[in-house]
């Protein structure tokens, strides 16, 4: 028996959760249904329990009119008590019996059993009053009858059924009107949470079409009830997170675009010089190997940036050898021949990853050997702090007006100056140097041309 109960108590639950609506309207207005059913229960219930006892009031107030009108013809002069008959006798006699010092003086002519219900309660004596069911619902109540020493009692009976007729429909007329009270209030609660979640949908429906496009439109520029100002804060915050990591993926798209464009260049270069010339092994050799370094390079690149972009091992200790890492960039990127490095005092070793300095340092390079007229100059030297890397050029420098925004995401000061970029690479610089706890600033004061400084930890 107790594994049948385990079995279906699952299968209840399953069902129960399937009928149980899944909107909040339905569950709201559910609740609302259940609350006002379980109020109107109590009140029908306490309505027609005083409508009962208010009809047995009735009915027991009549018995008693009737037994002291029956009482004004018991005449009770003489030494025996003696029934006085009336013109209205047959009216009076209905239902009612006499009893003097306990004997029976007259009874109904068809009272029947009724009649020892009816000795039952003159026996009791005093006034009383008892419902009995004797071929239908009847009640019964004594009266003794005043100034009598011989203990006259009159007992009069009524039929209850009209009065039972009347509860029955109070009773019917109280459920009907529950059933519709409990109608409108299902209807007009529906309607009225309807009207309240609409705000709310249309917040929502909102807040999907601004995520989409990373809008910079907030609900906090509008006016709300408190409520609904608490969930336009909620989602205004989740919208402001959204559209920062929309734009930290369009960044890192952009910087590894632009990273990439390099190393590919280098690829696409030499596979179409060795389709177009007839190529010595040697030389064919010096190709692979070239094109080789080329896509170790993006695989480093990637590797970095999506490690800095999942908060991974940028910032996780390591060691670069910072002239052969210099030396390495120089030859990749330099193809004139003007680009210089010198290193003051002992071989220095930065407290960063040769992979992170690498991508530090390239874009910097990068610019000055786009800008440069004739000469190109990196210099490292130890300090107090850690290591610094200055990256020098001769070229027109950077724009006072534009200082400001040099490090700003896709800013470039002259975007027509016939030179290809996007303006990531300096921000890329600066972001990556201080994820590994260093920075990149720009020497205003230097000029001719332009100057940036690497400052890196010191291992």
């Amino acid at each position: 028996m107790n594994g049948t109960r385990h079995r279906l108590r699952p299968v209840v639950t399953v069902f129960l959760h399937r009928l149980a609506p899944r909107t909040l309207r339905g569950r709201l207005s559910l609740v609302a249904l259940t609350t006002a059913a379980l109020l109107m229960l109590v009140l029908t219930v306490a309505f027609n329990a005083v409508a009962q006892h208010r009809l047995q009031h009735q009915a027991d107030a009549e018995l008693r009119t009737r037994a002291a009108a029956v009482a004004t013809t018991i005449d009770t002069a003489g030494t025996t008590v003696r029934v006085v008959e009336t013109s209205d006798d047959a009216l009076l006699d209905t239902n009612v019996w006499i009893y003097a010092g306990g004997r029976l003086l007259e009874e109904p002519s068809n009272a029947g059993r009724l009649t020892r219900v009816a000795d039952a309660l003159a026996g009791r004596g005093g006034r009383r009053c008892v419902t009995a069911d004797v071929d239908g619902p009847l009640r019964l109540c004594s009266q003794p009858v005043s100034g009598v020493k011989s203990g006259a009692l009159v007992v009069t009976a009524l039929d209850l059924s009209p009065y039972r007729s009347s509860a029955a429909t109070l009773l019917l007329g109280s459920l009907a009107l529950d059933v519709m009270m409990l109608a409108c209030t299902y209807a007009l609660t529906r309607l009225a949470v309807g009207r309240a979640l609409r705000p709310v949908r249309r917040m929502t429906d909102q807040a999907t079409q601004w995520s989409a496009v990373a809008s910079a439109e907030r609900f906090g520029h509008t006016r709300h009830p408190a409520e609904l100002a608490r969930l336009g804060t909620s989602l205004d915050a989740i919208l402001d997170r959204i559209r920062t990591l929309l734009r930290h993926e369009r960044l890192l798209t952009g910087e590894l675009s632009h990273e990439l464009r390099t190393p590919l260049s280098r690829i696409i270069a030499e596979l179409d010089w060795w389709r177009t010339h007839p190529r010595t092994a040697d030389q064919t050799h010096a190709a692979h190997k070239v094109i080789a370094e080329a896509a170790q390079s993006m695989r480093t690149i990637c590797d970095t940036l999506l490690d800095d972009a999942h908060g991974g091992t940028l910032t996780a200790p390591g060691t670069a050898e910072v002239l052969p890492t210099l030396r390495r960039l120089t030859d990749v990127l330099d193809s004139s021949g003007h680009l210089t490095v010198a290193v003051d005092g002992p071989p220095l070793e930065a407290g960063v990853p040769p992979a992170l300095l690498e991508r530090i340092v390239s874009p910097l390079l990068t610019n000055a050997c786009r800008y440069a007229r004739s000469e190109i100059a990196v210099r490292a030297r130890r300090a107090p702090d850690g290591v610094r890397v200055e990256v020098i050029d001769d070229g027109p420098g950077v724009p006072p007006p534009f200082a400001g925004q040099l490090f700003e995401p896709g800013r470039r000061a002259d975007p027509g100056d016939g030179h290809g970029g996007a303006g990531l690479g300096l921000p890329l610089a600066r972001r990556l140097a201080r994820s590994a706890g260093g920075e990149v600033t720009y020497d205003p004061g230097h000029t001719p041309g332009a100057r940036f400084v690497v400052s890196l930890p010191a291992r």
